[in-house]
């Protein structure tokens, strides 16, 4: 065990510095190269900027809209009968376009109901059981480029939504 904690330690350092040699060795300008990446790095951060900005704007607007709030209402009835707690359902929906805002959503149900609690366990194992739809389908289509998704969202979705089933039920189990 004492081994995998060394090594978790130094692993970075250590592929930092092969990547280095390696260079060296190849006779690369290492330096240069990584300058152009960099730069490269930064025109796609600059490409992306738009997309990113318009996704935390909405985002925003719909928690202080209160539209969160009003889907979550709606959906009781439905929630109920699956055993799913109503007060989760903001949490799954942004969760599918920013991690960030659905972990300061996650924080605002722990203040609510605790950590402990039955919403606080779901809550937790469903953030790690999601992934962010829009944000990572707009940040990597848009970097290379991509135009027709095919069946990426439609497959996402249906992931979102197995990760959701299962960790309700892996909840009921507990």
């Amino acid at each position: 065990m004492k081994f995998v904690v060394y090594l978790s330690d130094y692993i970075i350092p250590l592929l930092f510095f092969y990547i280095i040699g390696m260079g060296i060795l190849m006779k690369r300008p290492v330096y240069d190269d990584f300058i152009k990446g960099a730069k490269e790095g930064f025109q796609v951060v600059l490409g992306i900027m738009p997309t990113l900005i318009g996704l935390m704007v909405a985002i925003g607007i719909l928690r202080a809209s209160g539209v969160l709030l009003l889907i979550s209402n709606a959906l009781d009835g439905v929630t109920s009968v699956f055993h799913f707690p109503s007060e989760i359902v903001p949490l799954v929906i942004i969760k599918m376009f920013s991690s960030s805002a659905a972990t300061s959503l996650l924080l605002d149900l722990f203040k609510e109901f605790g950590p402990d609690s039955y919403i606080g366990r779901l809550s937790s194992i469903i953030m790690s059981c999601t992934e962010t739809i829009f944000y990572t389908m707009a940040v990597y289509y848009m970097t290379a480029g991509v135009k027709k998704t095919r069946y990426t969202l439609a497959g996402a979705l249906v992931a979102t939504l197995a990760g959701v089933i299962i960790s309700t039920l892996f909840m009921g189990l507990m």
